[in-house]
């Protein structure tokens, strides 16, 4: 019995040794491991839970780099804007104070002031701000390309003094092909905003490696503009967010529609709109360009209509649509070219009615198909509308300024892959597009290394 209990304290004590141990062991690896709060503040990823309440995994922030380049592509096109509207009467000394005039292309101004925000406050953005290109993965040229073409706009010049657009764009060309950083890999791992279709025309082919902001790609060339490389952006919105409830009863208008009636190109249908829906009962479609007075009246029309006609412009795309998203007017989308943002997250068919050109135009067939959708429909569509209209909403800070850069931080594989590629690449003469037409120079590089 004594030979038991010997044999039961000697487990007893082996057991507590080995337990010991184990704690011993677990406290000092413990204390070994990093927390989060010792890991690179670019490698802890700092958004929201997704929709479903899950934890999105751990991602490296994208670096970027802003080039400080000279005010007059930046704030001097504020102060040249204002110069010609009789604001200024000459040029000051701190133009930063210079409020950004309001106009439909006001991406560049938003991404410029959240790249030019302390990092504390740009919690949650897929890139983090670096101030030595030696460190950056992609470099941000902060040019007011859309802003540059209508300082002035619809107002005489006299010749030899005025602004100019087009010297704009040679003299930005010469300076970015004055930077190191520029010339590694022609551009390919720079971002440009060009969201107007015709923002940086004359040196597009300059600059086409580039990731391009665009809001449409209806004047670029296959080999100036893709998918592949470049990002979709949406127009600034023009009326009023509408921050009441969903519903029907107080929307009494069927259909409404106020913009330019005649346009260029696959804008033409607008005209042709107008002769179709002008007479249709419950519907408002009027003709007015841009104004302080026609935006309240294009506000209040969309408030209180079910939905929304987006004809195509000189372009696929205008800012109409994004005013009736934000207005939860639901968007009657006649533009067959159209390319939309963000599809990588959004579908669009949950909030929005596309309508071939060609149907769209027989007399009669837009307004019948429109008072057969039910109430409950349009309730849908307007409870989508209001879980997505953030994303075209500049001012959110969850909004359009944070999707945009997700968007051009899921570039920089891509980037990388050419940029190797061009690197060992000697001589390609191709003459038919291939597979990589849409990210390539079909003349293709010429190195000597």
């Amino acid at each position: 019995m004594a030979r038991k209990s010997s044999l039961l304290k000697r487990a007893a004590i082996a057991v507590v040794s080995v337990i010991a141990i184990y704690v011993i062991l677990n406290a000092s690896v413990s204390r070994s491991l990093p927390s989060s709060s010792d890991l690179p503040r670019q490698l802890i990823r700092e958004e929201d839970d997704d929709d479903q309440g899950r934890r999105a995994p751990i991602q490296p922030r994208v670096r970027v780099y802003m080039y400080n380049l000279p005010k007059r592509f930046t704030y001097g096109l504020i102060e040249q804007h204002s110069i010609a509207r009789g604001g200024i009467k000459k040029p000051g000394d701190d133009v930063t104070t210079l409020k950004y005039p309001g106009h439909q292309h006001m991406h560049e101004w938003y991404l410029f002031s959240d790249l030019n925000r302390p990092e504390v406050d740009r919690s949650g953005s897929p890139i983090v701000r670096v101030l030595d290109p030696a460190d950056a993965d992609l470099f941000y040229v902060p040019v007011f390309s859309s802003l540059s073409l209508i300082v002035n706009a619809g107002r005489p010049v006299e010749p030899g003094s005025g602004y100019s657009d087009e010297n704009m764009q040679e003299g930005l060309m010469e300076w970015l092909e004055g930077q190191e950083w520029w010339r590694r890999n022609g551009g390919r791992d720079h971002v440009i905003p060009a969201g107007d279709p015709n923002a940086l025309y004359r040196i597009l082919d300059r600059v086409k490696n580039a990731v391009l902001l665009v809001a449409d790609f209806g004047r670029l060339r296959p080999d100036q503009g893709s998918f592949v490389k470049d990002v979709v952006i949406p127009y600034s919105h023009r009326v009023n967010l509408f921050n009441g409830e969903i519903g029907v009863e107080a929307r009494k208008t069927l259909l409404f529609f106020m913009g330019n009636r005649y346009r260029k190109d696959g804008g033409k249908v607008r005209d042709l709109l107008f002769q179709v829906l002008e007479k249709e009962e419950d519907v408002t479609i009027k003709h007015g360009t841009q104004s302080r007075e026609n935006r309240r009246a294009a506000t209040k029309g969309m408030h209180t209509s079910k939905f929304c006609l987006n004809p195509a412009g000189d372009t696929p795309s205008a800012c109409r649509l994004f005013d009736s998203i934000v207005s939860l007017c639901v968007p009657v989308i006649v533009s067959d070219s159209i390319e939309l943002p963000f599809e990588d997250v959004i579908d669009y068919r949950k909030f929005s009615i596309f309508v071939e050109a060609n149907a769209a135009l027989h007399p009669g067939f837009l307004v019948k198909m429109l008072r057969k959708i039910k109430p409950k429909k349009i309730l849908e569509y307007q409870r989508e509308m209001r879980s997505v209209k953030r994303y075209f909403d500049y001012d959110n800070p969850n909004g359009a300024v944070k999707e945009i850069w997700r968007q051009v931080s899921q570039k920089l594989p891509l980037i990388k892959l050419m940029s190797n590629r061009d690197r060992r690449l000697v001589l390609r003469n191709l003459t038919e597009p291939n597979c990589s037409c849409l990210c390539t120079n079909l003349t293709g590089l010429i190195t000597s290394s």
